[in-house]
């Protein structure tokens, strides 16, 4: 598993949004000057995001994006989920259902199951609240 910069930009724009929750909608242009990433690829992430309902945007005068929920709960886990195909750590374990052939007799199998909750579990136990916490490098 390798997160995409999708992924990692995800996780800064929503802190970053967090960061600045008085401000009411945030223009696209400010996020994308404070985080250092192209507008048009930004708009990519955030479409992804409102999809997944993490964010609200509004469109026109006064619009940009804001969260939809307080920082401490949104989970690292979800919002990776949703910018990344797949956090799995091979491809038989990516979609919902193991559709490989070999899955009642493959020895590696339970192997790569429990790295992939440890996977999931771990992000699943990170906020973005957390993430904005000074000191947060001895958990990250």
């Amino acid at each position: 598993m390798i997160v995409s910069t999708k992924g990692r930009y995800a996780l800064r724009v929503m802190v970053d949004l967090a960061e600045h929750p008085t401000e009411g909608y945030i223009p696209l242009r400010e996020i994308a000057g404070r985080q250092e990433i192209s507008e048009k690829y930004l708009e990519i992430i955030l479409k992804m995001l409102v999809g997944e309902k993490l964010v609200v945007g509004l469109r026109g005068k006064g619009g940009g994006y804001r969260l939809s929920r307080a920082p401490e709960e949104y989970r690292v886990g979800e919002i990776l989920r949703c910018t990344e195909d797949s956090l799995a750590p091979v491809a038989c374990l990516a979609e919902a259902e193991n559709q490989c052939p070999r899955a009642g007799r493959c020895r590696t199998l339970p192997m790569w199951e429990k790295l992939n909750r440890l996977v999931n579990d771990y992000f699943d136990g990170i906020t973005i609240a957390d993430l904005m916490e000074q000191g947060t490098s001895d958990m990250i």
